[in-house]
């Protein structure tokens, strides 16, 4: 057996790294036919810490590691050693750690999987999408949600995004494909000076070849995006499951059950073929910014 690394290299962190080293303990144990009940007795665990240690919820105790390859009978001394090295990797800090302040732990969780993943399909109906942002566009969102802050975390939580994006600009981006309502777009967030700088940053960051935005306009009537804004991810290593985010006021949930994650995969198929050929979106953002001189 193959230790699996995750694509992207430094830029994956620890969540991806905890998922693909559940993901080898789960299938070391089904193959031993060990119950995650018998798994938890053996760590001084529950069944439920076993799930989510699958899962890669949860940070692994090297120890506890090194007590379930023994478990599962893995003894080649190679394999434990990748194993182990994986599980302490888990446990190094991404490079948001020093925002840690700011960023609940839930929200944490995505920067990892935001960061490994090779595409990344994300629909919005409120915000032009935070790794399509300007500087002074994700000040006036941030500051919607946190207007009580001291300036200088609101400029941490800005420099925080702005962060986000260097993924567009690597060496090896991932894919991102933005499916965008038309009412975001035309929402004047910060100001229309704000707004039509963000109209242009978008016409340009549109160029590149690994960057899709489709515009959902207003005609298309009702449209699959009634459940509101949601992300998926999809990851370049076979034994990573695709994960859908969904955020919400105060938490976020994770979906990678395959009947979740399908359908709403089906629903954002529905989206691209309701909004607008990519093609057509220059067009619309200039549409939109000559309507915003005219008001």
């Amino acid at each position: 057996m193959t230790t699996a690394q995750p694509d992207g290299g430094a830029t994956a962190g620890p969540t991806v790294r905890r998922m693909l080293l559940g993901a080898q303990l789960r299938r070391l144990r089904e193959a031993k036919r060990v119950s995650r009940e018998e798994a938890g007795w053996e760590i001084r665990a529950s069944e439920s810490k076993i799930s989510r240690i699958e899962l890669g919820r949860v940070g692994f105790k090297e120890r506890d590691v090194a007590d379930l390859l023994t478990l599962y009978g893995v003894v080649d001394e190679e394999q434990r050693a990748a194993l182990l090295s994986l599980a302490r990797e888990a446990n190094t800090p991404g490079w948001w750690r020093t925002y840690g302040d700011l960023l609940p732990s839930w929200f944490q969780s995505y920067l990892g999987l935001e960061g490994a993943a090779a595409l990344i399909r994300t629909y919005e109906v409120q915000f032009v999408p935070g790794l399509l942002q300007t500087h002074d566009y994700a000040r006036a969102v941030v500051l919607l949600a946190h207007a009580g802050e001291r300036t200088n975390e609101v400029e941490r939580r800005v420099e925080l995004r702005m962060a986000r994006q260097e993924l567009l600009t690597q060496l090896a981006p991932p894919r991102l494909w933005a499916v965008v309502d038309e009412a975001a777009l035309r929402r004047p967030i910060g100001g229309p000076q704000v707004m039509r700088t963000q109209l242009g940053h978008l016409a340009e960051v549109t160029k590149l070849p690994h960057v899709r935005l489709q515009v959902v306009p207003f005609d298309a009537g009702g449209h699959a995006g009634v459940g509101g804004a949601f992300t998926m991810l999809r990851f370049g290593d076979p034994d990573l499951p695709d994960v859908v985010y969904v955020e919400q006021l105060t938490s976020a949930l994770y979906l990678d059950k395959r009947d979740d994650v399908d359908q709403y995969a089906a629903a954002m198929e529905r989206l691209s073929v309701q909004a607008n050929p990519p093609d057509d979106t220059p067009e619309i953002l200039d549409r939109i910014l000559r309507d915003l001189d005219r008001a």
